[in-house]
């Protein structure tokens, strides 16, 4: 099965953007894109809302090639189409559509953006990893990294890296309320996620 990982970098009261989507806290250092780099070479797909769609999108030009090799999906309910190669627009249900592309062949999942669809997929128990290049900065407010995911889901330390900046690389293994698409033992849930 297919790892989704959610990540993102994130203020030490755990914020991705300031109040009006502001980054200008954000630290870009050779050790960001080294780990940067190492990531993107694991995955082919990516899975993102509108959200985070629309201020990729502004970014660039709309006949830009697609990522060789990568998929972006991007979950609305609410985007007439996409006109994008590379591209798909998911319109129903994200975490069903996200336990399913997790059994199709390939490689990693990156869950990018804001953490509204994060806490949707978190809270469905289809992430696997979570992410974090924590910055030495409080911002009081903006966009949260996480919102409540409606349960307790724990987690546990796969890796901390200390990296230039002050930042702290860290990714989790999420350990309870794992999806497991297809099991059908006791202990799974309607929704293929392990209960405790």
């Amino acid at each position: 099965m297919r790892t989704v990982t959610y990540g993102a970098a994130c203020s030490l009261d755990g914020f991705i953007a300031g109040p009006d989507g502001a980054i200008d806290w954000l630290q870009f250092t050779p050790d960001v894109q080294r780990l940067m780099g190492d990531y993107w070479k694991t995955v082919d797909a990516v899975v993102m809302g509108r959200k985070t769609w629309e201020v990729a999108a502004a970014g660039q030009p709309a006949d830009a090639p697609a990522t060789p090799g990568v998929t972006t999906y991007v979950c609305s309910r609410t985007l007439p189409d996409l006109d994008r190669p590379g591209v798909e627009l998911v319109r129903g249900d994200a975490a069903a559509f996200v336990r399913d592309l997790r059994l199709r062949p390939g490689r990693g999942i990156c869950l990018m953006g804001g953490g509204e669809l994060a806490t949707s997929l978190l809270a469905a128990g289809v992430v696997d990893e979570v992410g974090m290049n924590v910055h030495p900065v409080v911002l009081g407010r903006g966009i949260p990294f996480l919102r409540d995911p409606g349960r307790r889901v724990d987690l546990e330390l796969a890796s901390c890296e200390r990296i230039a900046g002050g930042c702290l690389y860290v990714i989790y293994r999420v350990t309870a309320g794992v999806a497991t698409a297809g099991v059908t033992t006791a202990g799974v849930d309607t929704a293929g996620v392990v209960t405790p």
